[in-house]
């Protein structure tokens, strides 16, 4: 017997934003709704709420002003590129390509509605490295970062015209989920704070917990994508307190076909966050383009040096290759104030807080603010030195594993780099350099993007190594849905009232991006699969 029991046309069991924005759906088409969220009312909308807050978006205003000329065609064939589908995955390219058909109406005109701006430059992620990605910008970022989306949201979700149709139970963790009749009927749990149990029953149930990458280090770890032989031993932990999986094993076993949990999308440079809020615990930095990257010995990688902006999952499949799994970019103050971003909005003040002239200041003159921030308060990970015998003395202090920077190495690779600068652009072959000017050819990153700066630039020191490690971010697999959203056994066939959304359900189809993402679709394919859920249980058109 539950001690609390909850009632409503629709049970929704997740409160991050794919959960938040189909409970607002079916709230639009009449519908009553519990949305059950195990965390705290604080951190009602899950880790959208931390990101940054970029969406992927094909054909938008921003795009033509700067006069991208770009297509839902060309988006979906960039898709396809980096997904590398196996020919099992029918739903996931269906649902790339709605993704890419309806970003404008399903996703940006419902944010935008909802009072979000984004800034008038697009960005350019992921244009790619061995093949091209991003074909052109689509990068769009929230003004105020993934906090203020989620609280646009959320704001709007409080002002529906039936927020009286809207039930939200916090610190309550669901943990199975009922079946009658061989349909699903129910959800039960327990309270967070150990007062009891409840059970909330409902004609449809939406799984909207998210993946499994971050609540339970050790089922990503079993889940790990096997040609990149073992996981790192330090591997840092980017996703949500409660992505633990939970959920997947629970509907699996009512016969649900959970596909691809080894597609996992992590990041090449991670560090240590300084909040230390659980085991592992790790910040994404956007990596500083004109820094050299080398592995725990000193040598620079290669043949093909890594570059940020170009291809996330060749950087991390490249330091899974190197020595202790861990990395050293190497660069001065002047590029770190330049090119030194957080994948996050906590570090990332004036977009987090939307102070123009702040973010102004610091185009013009760097984010000072933030470099000295991440130097004091991750020590153990940001090594300063004013000579590059003190750097790499500094670095070999920090060293896993007996690995220890060779001094000569080090003084090569920067040596040889730098003297192409000083030749000039047209004799540059460094693949580095030249794809560093190819960059700047694209004006959203002149803005953030030194040009032509030598590491042992006397006038830009003093000199800085960051210690990275690759940090789990997303899950890229997950439960197997149809374009409504519902729940598909292996055969194909759906689990009447089950139904998942956003990263649980793979963020559409059990694997809506295969083994690469384009960068700004996970937050996109949140709002669009809790939309197309919300519409279809409700029987209205998507």
């Amino acid at each position: 017997m539950s001690d609390r029991t909850f009632q409503a046309d629709v049970v929704v069991a997740g409160g991050g934003l794919a959960g938040i924005v189909t409970a607002f759906e079916l709230l639009e088409h009449g519908k009553s709704v519990v949305l059950i969220d195990k965390d705290t009312q604080d951190r009602f909308g899950g880790l959208a709420r931390e990101s940054f807050g970029a969406l992927h978006l094909i054909g938008t205003t921003h795009q033509r002003r700067m006069g991208i000329a770009d297509s839902a065609d060309l988006a979906f064939r960039d898709w396809e590129r980096v997904a590398h589908w196996g020919p099992e995955d029918e739903w996931p390219r269906r649902w790339a390509r709605l993704y890419c058909d309806r970003s404008l109406d399903l996703i940006a005109a419902f944010v935008e509605q909802k009072g979000v701006q984004f800034l008038p430059m697009v960005n350019w992620a992921e244009r790619g490295l061995l093949q091209p990605a991003n074909s052109v910008p689509r990068f769009h970022i929230a003004w105020g970062t993934g906090h203020e989306i989620v609280h646009r949201v959320v704001l709007a979700l409080d002002a529906h015209p039936r927020r009286e149709s809207l039930q939200v139970v916090f610190d309550a963790e669901v943990s199975e989920v009922e079946v009658t009749a061989g349909r699903a009927t129910a959800v039960v749990g327990r309270f967070m704070d150990g007062s009891g149990t409840f059970r909330a029953a409902g004609e449809h149930i939406v799984i909207a917990s998210g993946g499994i990458c971050g609540g339970d280090m050790s089922k990503l770890r079993a889940n790990w994508y096997k040609p990149w032989g073992e996981p790192p031993k330090i591997l840092l932990n980017g996703a949500h307190r409660y992505a633990d999986g939970l959920l997947h094993d629970k509907v699996a076993a009512l016969g649900a076909n959970v596909t691809h949990l080894d597609k996992q999308w992590h990041y090449a440079a991670g560090v240590f966050h300084p909040a230390k809020r659980r085991p592992y615990d790790g910040l994404s930095l956007v990596p500083p383009r004109s820094a050299l990257w080398l592995n725990a010995l000193g040598e620079r990688i290669g043949p093909m040096p890594l570059v940020g902006y170009t291809d996330t999952r060749y950087l991390v499949e490249s330091i899974l290759r190197q020595p202790g799994q861990y990395t050293w970019q190497v660069l001065n103050r002047k590029i770190a104030l330049k090119e030194l971003a957080v994948s996050g909005c906590d570090f990332m003040t004036a977009f987090r807080y939307k102070k123009k002239l702040l973010l102004l200041e610091n185009l013009a003159f760097g984010d000072k603010a933030l470099v000295d921030r991440l130097i004091a308060e991750c020590p153990d990970d940001f090594v300063v030195g004013q000579t590059l015998p003190d750097l790499v003395a500094g670095m070999n202090r920090r060293g896993l594993d007996g690995l220890q920077v060779n001094l000569e190495t080090v003084q090569a690779a920067i040596a040889e780099y730098d003297a192409q600068i000083d030749r000039g652009e047209v004799y540059f072959t460094d693949e580095q350099l030249r794809r560093l000017q190819h960059f700047r050819r694209y004006r959203a990153d002149r803005l953030r993007l030194c040009k032509n700066q030598k590491i042992l630039d006397p006038a830009a020191g003093p000199l800085i190594a960051i210690r990275e490690f690759i940090l789990a971010r997303k899950s890229m697999g997950g439960i197997q849905t149809d374009m409504q959203c519902r729940a598909l056994r292996a055969d194909g066939t759906p689990l009447p009232g089950l139904y998942a959304v956003g990263e649980a359900a793979g963020f559409g189809g059990g694997g809506i991006h295969g083994l690469g993402s384009l960068e700004g679709t996970f937050l996109g394919s949140c709002i669009l699969t809790g939309r197309v859920a919300g519409r279809a249980i409700a029987g209205a058109p998507s």
